[in-house]
């Protein structure tokens, strides 16, 4: 495998020493360089996206769901103290298809 590699790189840098002069071949090794650096960047925080976005968990909401429950009803100005969720939930229909009317 090296060997076929080594002879492109042969044939690279006769190529650029006839069109390019002898003053190229350290700018093209250089801006190769920063390529593959480049390249080896992006593809490590890709890797880390990847398992960072595989492996977190979904956030749990900030409240508990009958406490939003709760909420929304407060803020259609029902009481929903001492009241079961159904009753809530019934409420706040009643409400909503009486406005809706």
């Amino acid at each position: 495998m090296w060997d076929n590699i080594g002879g492109w790189i042969i044939i690279l840098v006769v190529a650029l020493v006839l069109f390019g002069g002898a003053k190229k071949i350290p700018d093209f090794a250089r801006n190769l360089g920063r390529a593959t650096g480049e390249f080896k960047r992006g593809q490590v925080e890709l890797e880390t996206e990847l398992k960072k976005a595989m492996y977190s968990t979904p956030e749990a909401p900030s409240e508990h769901p009958k406490q939003n429950f709760a909420e929304a009803a407060r803020n259609l100005g029902i009481d929903p103290a001492n009241k079961s969720d159904e009753q809530i939930s019934q409420e706040i229909s009643e409400k909503l298809n009486s406005t809706a009317k």
